[in-house]
């Protein structure tokens, strides 16, 4: 099938921040430095943070204010402990017991912090209002009036429609979970598909929150990869979501988006195909360093006016866009794609 008339629109990707801003412009052998890629969107795939104190979600929320996209949507990942209730107040709470280190500078409270961090710290069992009260002001930070007047969207699990002033309309699918390791947040074991309705016949729940059929989503966005795509951990272990695969290939998104996997950086264009290996037939979409590095991002371009325009329905863009690299260092550059979004209306 032949991709419908559109909207062209540019989106910027980045995910795994872990709190570090964009170097600085001068930085030239850096394709992640100031300023971020103008774009119509801005989307970030979780891991803002990297153990969610407050002052990391803070300075998050100031790099993207900053960047110049009209709309800037964000779903949190296994880091940022503090934008998962359930988890940080039966576990998480661990972890903020220690001072951490952060880009090499000391974590300091702030003043409407400190409290609950005392609290934190100083008891074995927090009292569950100050730990409730201390997530509640991490997510406070990308939904309260400055964010939003800055374009700001945090997305809980579940489809999402947004209008853009272009008049472009954009339907996502946005999950900050991801199989469960080491006990972090958003975590689910690997054997339960919250993605996917239950087969007719099974006894099993359908999920609360599973991801629609093609043609109602044109970006999924999810912390972890599915599957086999870009979630490679060396030396030999694919470590994406199963279930996640084959929701991808029930929506068919335009562009499917993820991070997590640090090492995965990078794009795919896939092609479905049921012959083919996990139905995937993979073209790595290629990248030129000297490229990046003058343009602060990977560009990749396929909207109908590319000389190869996404093939909607056939074809899906996997990008997995980890800023860090698997040393923990902000090296890797954003991901800037042009594609055709519908017409609100149509």
């Amino acid at each position: 099938m032949s991709p419908p008339a559109g909207i062209k629109t540019r989106i910027c990707m980045i995910s795994d921040t872990h709190t570090f801003s964009p170097n600085p412009p001068q930085q030239t052998n850096n394709p992640y430095r100031y300023p971020l890629p103008k774009a119509d969107v801005l989307l970030h795939a979780g891991d803002l943070t990297k153990v969610g104190y407050h002052i990391e979600h803070k300075e998050t929320v100031e790099m993207l204010k900053a960047a110049d996209a009209e709309l800037k949507l964000v779903i949190a990942g296994n880091h940022d402990l503090t934008l998962d209730e359930d988890h940080f107040t039966s576990f998480g709470y661990f972890r903020h017991r220690r001072p951490e280190r952060l880009g090499g500078q000391d974590t300091y409270l702030e003043d409407d912090e400190k409290p609950l961090m005392q609290s934190i710290r100083s008891s074995n069992t927090p009292p569950l209002e100050d730990m409730k009260a201390y997530c509640q002001l991490a997510k406070d930070l990308y939904t309260n009036e400055s964010a939003v007047a800055a374009g700001i969207r945090y997305l809980e699990e579940g489809t999402h429609t947004f209008t853009l002033s272009s008049g472009a309309k954009l339907t996502v699918y946005a999950s900050p979970y991801q199989p469960e390791f080491c006990n972090w947040a958003f975590g689910y074991k690997r054997s339960t598909d919250r993605f996917n309705p239950a087969l007719p016949g099974s006894n099993k729940p359908s999920p609360q929150n599973p991801v629609p059929d093609f043609p109602a989503v044109d970006i999924m966005l999810t912390h972890g990869p599915p599957a086999h795509v870009l979630d490679f951990v060396p030396p030999e272990t694919h470590v994406g979501c199963k279930h996640l695969l084959r929701a991808a290939e029930r929506a068919r998104p335009r562009v499917y988006l993820f991070g997590h996997i640090h090492e995965g950086w990078g794009a795919i264009r896939g092609e479905w195909n049921a012959f083919a290996s996990n139905g995937i037939k993979q073209e790595p979409v290629q990248s030129d360093m000297e490229d990046m590095l003058e343009k602060r991002g990977a560009y990749y371009d396929v909207s109908t006016e590319s000389q190869r325009p996404l093939r909607v329905g056939e074809e899906t863009l996997f990008v997995n866009a980890s800023i860090c690299t698997i040393g923990y260092e902000p090296r890797n550059a954003p991901w800037v794609v042009d594609l055709d979004l519908p017409l609100a209306g149509e």
